[in-house]
């Protein structure tokens, strides 16, 4: 089982489909079929089952699953020892990116690196922060960009910070808050994490708890900052929204979330890392790089 088999199981275990992960390799599905074919015959034993819901893994073929992923982790480490060993900035910098932070702010940071250091590749995922914390916990990136004060107790650095207001049309009431029509933001619920609350939820939920005796009164629930600001905008009610996702343009109006003691309430972005990957030269200074664009 090669390098390719291995990419080619863990697509197949994250899509459970054979035509969604045969995509993703850019390869036909009877190419990925045959493939999977002498796999089986390799092995002697059957990796997957067909039916009318889709592609599921046997246990053998969840076990193969386990073993390229593991393989995949140690080949990278392999790669990025060897380029270590010469002290060399080039190879591939493994990111793991907030969804915000990879679509604004990461763009430009990394056409500045790429003119610092051009033998640089870069192998980006932009995802929900838990799922970012995850990739690092299993070593499949060297650096992730977090927003929230998730839990890591490793290296990290506090990139930047921002506010986060009431947003509405028209000016508020805050005393009347609670019999307002409130646009809320759901969050996703992540696989690894759908039991806990992010920081942020329990952030705004405290501050709630500290000035009202009555829940809001939910009449949206939407799935993005962006539709909160939109709707907010046709004056169907308020929002509550971290400040980087409001600009003077918008043209509402904004409170500052503040705590009774004065206090804003604030969301930091953060770089976090293992600090023993600072050995490998790409990672120490892609590093060093982001805290001199922020600290």
């Amino acid at each position: 089982m090669n390098e390719k088999d291995c990419i080619m199981l863990q697509y197949l275990a994250e899509e459970q489909s054979l035509t969604k992960a045969a995509e993703r390799l850019y390869i036909t599905q009877p190419a990925l079929s045959y493939r999977i074919q002498q796999l089986e015959k390799d092995f002697g034993v059957s990796i997957i089952v067909k039916s009318s819901k889709g592609t599921r893994l046997t246990p053998e073929g969840k076990y193969l699953v386990s073993y390229a992923k593991k393989t995949l982790i140690e080949l990278n480490k392999m790669k990025d020892h060897i380029l270590s060993l010469r002290n060399e900035v080039k190879g591939t910098l493994r990111l793991g990116v907030a969804s915000y932070y990879g679509l604004y702010k990461l763009p430009p940071m990394l056409k500045m690196f790429k003119e610092l250091c051009p033998d640089v590749q870069f192998n980006v995922t932009s995802a929900l922060s838990p799922e970012i914390l995850e990739l690092l916990h299993q070593e499949e990136i060297h650096v992730g960009v977090i927003r929230g004060d998730y839990p890591w107790f490793d290296a990290r650095c506090l990139l930047h910070d921002e506010h986060i207001y009431i947003i509405s049309k028209d000016d508020m009431d805050l005393d009347n808050l609670p019999n307002l029509p409130h646009i809320y933001y759901k969050e996703p619920r992540i696989k690894t994490m759908s039991s806990m609350q992010s920081p942020f939820s329990e952030t705004i939920q405290a501050w709630w708890h500290e000035r009202y005796s009555s829940p809001p009164t939910i009449t949206m629930w939407v799935d993005s900052y962006e539709t909160c600001k939109e709707m907010v905008k046709q004056g169907l009610g308020y929002s509550i929204v971290p400040g980087v996702f409001v600009t003077p343009q918008d043209g509402l109006k904004t409170v500052d979330l503040v705590r009774k003691s004065g206090e804003p309430i604030k969301r930091n972005t953060w770089m976090i890392y293992r600090e023993s990957t600072l050995e490998l030269a790409i990672v120490d200074r892609f590093v060093q790089f982001m805290k001199s664009q922020y600290v």
